[in-house]
């Protein structure tokens, strides 16, 4: 069994326009099997500051021990940070970064990604700062309507080729209860 081929049931009630006897609306209840999304909103930007806490002591060690340029620092601490990622979600499905937030690194069979997938997935990261700009709006009552632009980060890409997921530590015993579960179910069929 695969995370990606976990189902989740999802029961939607909808009104209609009837009421009963007693005058309250009558709901028709609708069932839908989504697939699970083992993910959490908000993981963009603690992906992007776990990335620059890894990137920390190596740009720190460039720059203070080897006496490098500062630009020069954070350049050469891209490849330590792909190369220490790539062993370390391999080993133990985190890195300093993502240890600080509570996030793993899972593949698709709910295990920490092999070696190879664990590279792939941090040479692409690489591609993933592409920032993403939209407007927003907000009313005030003080200040009127304000328009502004924000910046997101995708950081999916590298999940979404690789097929790992980034989830929080305490979702890990209920993705691998989901994925037993799901895969006794099948078998029983």
């Amino acid at each position: 069994m695969k995370i990606s081929e976990i189902k989740e049931r999802k029961v939607i009630h909808r009104p209609i326009r009837y009421f009963d006897e007693s005058g309250q609306r009558i709901y028709h209840a609708y069932e839908y099997h989504l697939p699970y999304n083992p993910g959490y909103k908000g993981n963009e930007t603690e992906r992007l500051f776990a990335k620059w806490i890894d990137m920390l002591p190596f740009g720190l060690i460039f720059y203070f021990l080897l006496h490098k340029v500062i630009v020069i620092s954070i350049l050469l601490s891209i490849p330590c940070v792909i190369i220490a990622g790539t062993i370390t979600e391999w080993s133990w499905g985190t890195t300093l970064g993502k240890k600080i937030f509570k996030i793993k690194v899972l593949d698709d069979y709910g295990n920490y990604p092999g070696f190879l997938k664990s590279f792939q997935r941090n040479l692409l990261c690489l591609a993933n700062f592409s920032p993403v700009f939209s407007e927003y709006t907000t009313r005030t009552i003080a200040m009127g309507r304000r328009t502004g632009t924000r910046v997101n980060f995708s950081m999916h890409m590298n999940n979404t080729i690789c097929k790992t997921y980034i989830v929080k530590e305490s979702k890990i015993p209920e993705i691998r209860d989901l994925l037993k579960y799901q895969g006794d179910q099948n078998l029983l069929l």
